[in-house]
């Protein structure tokens, strides 16, 4: 019996020894080796420097971004106010050239009357000249046959003082 009990020891002994030995393969499959475990541990800093350094380049990102939309709502309402200005500085422009553009009408009409009364006048004046040209010829007509009455009447007074003279004389050579 002491062998049977030395193998009942033997035997419990092999089967603590697969035990310990089932139990550090499974800490071997649930276990990672040094390297390894370092060489994650470095990933993992790394990469938390990064996030790090990410975090960091956002805050800085935000504060620039919340001063540019404070900018931006600045100068918005400077546009704002500038399109205001623009639009009254238009609107009063608009309004001026309307007065303006009804003022040059005014005075296109103005001078459409003004043309077409000067137009009468001259067409009054062209008739006046007109007249004045035929009594000018009127006038010259009766000049030149005054002329030739005048002339006839003289030549008629010169025949008759001729004839007087001759009869005048015959007139004495007879008496004589």
């Amino acid at each position: 019996m002491a062998s049977s009990a030395a193998v009942r020891q033997l035997r419990d002994i092999l089967e603590i020894q697969e035990a310990l030995l089932d139990k550090i393969n499974i800490q071997k499959e649930n276990s990672v080796n040094k390297e390894e475990y370092d060489a994650i541990v470095k990933k993992l800093e790394k990469e938390e420097k990064e996030h790090a350094e990410t975090k960091n380049t956002l805050t800085i990102t935000s504060e620039r971004l919340q001063f540019a939309l404070g900018e931006i709502d600045i100068l918005s309402k400077q546009l704002e106010w500038e399109k205001q200005a623009f639009e009254k500085a238009l609107s009063q422009v608009h309004s001026k050239v309307l007065k303006q553009s009804l003022q040059k009408d005014k005075l296109i009409n103005k001078c459409t009357e003004i043309e077409t009364h000067i137009q009468k006048q001259e067409n009054i004046l062209s008739c006046k000249e007109n007249e004045i040209k035929e009594l000018h010829y009127f006038v010259n007509k009766q000049k030149q046959i005054l002329k030739k009455q005048a002339s006839e009447f003289k030549i008629q007074m010169q025949q008759e003082s001729y004839i007087a003279n001759v009869l005048g004389k015959r007139l004495k050579k007879s008496f004589k």
